[in-house]
């Protein structure tokens, strides 16, 4: 992560150790704008979900939240009643700290599921949570919203608009539990932009369609998966106009910062050494192309032969064809980089010593064309490893032990 973090105007941060981990690691951590803001999120889509997420849903309905508050090593998720009120409890010992009301404060939780939260260690470090925001505290909260990542992930981008500059910068955690349609992760991102709520959210859905909804590690899905984005017009820019160039520029450099970001997330994931990304041309719709993507980033075998090195289209076009989307066999070709696996649904005259040299990297594009239509869709991907099921194997059962 740069030490160059550039924060747009009016926003602070922290991020301290509370006790909930072990080791003194950074575990909560805080976001605070001095201004009004619009606000805007997408959540998980897992019918499971955790109190923090059902509580910042509620709290997304009111306007001007002017805070979020993140644990690590503890998702309060499936904690039945005690779960929704330490999350509300959560809220209220950051607004206390801040001077705010609790419906303006975001919550979030990240860790394992179905352990109670420790709120005691929360309530107690919330007052120095808040006397620790600093300009320069987006590092210490990249570091608190962190599970099992191994780097804090950062991105930022700036564009301008006449002679005001308006800054973005977000912070996300993830590295395992990542499917595509809201990837098991968390995602904060501010912005001194001045712009409607209504544009703010459709820029948001249109950056996470990109985004983070086309990322893949394992193919799970979790009960806390949250992005939210939050503008507070300290730039002082001319109120962003909907269906305007400035609009337009906006929405790509949010895209951008979102982008960076998801791709941060894969290349972190769990066991990961493959970083690959799927792009699915030719289809009869995007929906056919998005179906396509997922299947095969999603398959088991395909992920276990890129860590082989081993360029096996046949567990690709295996994955195409159970993935519910039109295909017609004898119209796939497969690529790896730019040298064809299949042509026609058959074996391509590409020399296998090629094709391996092209899985083995660590970074490779896997392209499939169906040739049946305009629909496109590309997902980033990785590959699947011994290191992941040995990381996975224990979490729960060791937690409690501990306990």
């Amino acid at each position: 992560m740069s030490d160059k973090i550039k924060t747009p105007k009016g926003f602070k941060s922290s991020g301290i150790f509370s006790g909930i981990k072990e080791n003194d690691k950074l575990d909560l951590g805080l976001i605070f704008s001095e201004y009004p803001t619009v606000c805007t999120a997408a959540f998980t889509t897992n019918q499971v979900k955790a109190a923090p997420v059902r509580l910042s849903k509620k709290h997304l309905r009111r306007s001007d939240i002017r805070a979020v508050i993140v644990n690590s090593g503890n998702a309060n998720a499936c904690n039945g009643k005690r779960g929704d009120e330490d999350a509300l409890s959560m809220a209220r010992c950051a607004a206390d700290s801040l001077g705010i009301k609790p419906w303006q404060v975001f919550i979030c939780s990240t860790g394992i599921i179905g352990y109670p939260l420790p709120i005691d260690k929360i309530r107690n470090a919330a007052p120095s949570l808040a006397t620790s925001l600093r300009v320069s505290g987006w590092k210490n909260f990249s570091k608190a919203i962190m599970t099992s990542d191994s780097v804090p992930k950062v991105a930022t981008s700036q564009i301008v608009f006449g002679n005001k500059k308006i800054t973005i910068t977000g912070s996300a955690k993830g590295s395992g539990m990542i499917a595509p349609n809201m990837a098991t992760m968390l995602a904060f991102i501010v912005t001194d932009a001045a712009i409607t709520p209504s544009d703010l959210k459709m820029a948001t859905r249109m950056a996470v369609d990109e985004s983070f909804n086309s990322i893949s590690v394992d193919g799970d899905m979790s009960t806390n998966d949250t992005v939210m984005v939050m503008a507070n017009g300290a730039a002082n820019n001319s109120v962003l106009k909907k269906d305007s160039k400035n609009l337009s520029r906006f929405t790509g450099a949010l895209k951008k910062v979102m982008l960076n970001l998801s791709k941060q997330l894969v290349k972190d994931g769990e066991g990961v050494t493959k970083f690959v990304t799927i792009e699915v041309n030719g289809a009869a719709s995007i929906k056919d192309a998005r179906k396509v993507s997922k299947a095969v980033s999603e398959s088991s075998l395909v992920k276990c032969s890129w860590n082989g090195s081993d360029p096996n289209w046949g567990r690709v076009i295996d994955a195409v064809g159970y993935s519910g989307a039109k295909i017609k066999e004898e119209k796939v070709d497969i690529f790896f980089g730019k040298f064809a696996g299949a042509i026609g649904g058959v074996v391509a005259s590409t020399p296998i010593e090629r094709l391996k040299k092209e899985v083995s990297k660590e970074e490779f594009t896997l392209r499939i064309e169906l040739n049946l239509g305009d629909g496109s869709h590309r997902l980033f991907t990785s590959d699947l490893s011994e290191e992941y099921v040995a990381f996975n194997r224990l979490e729960y059962a060791l937690k409690i032990q501990g306990h």
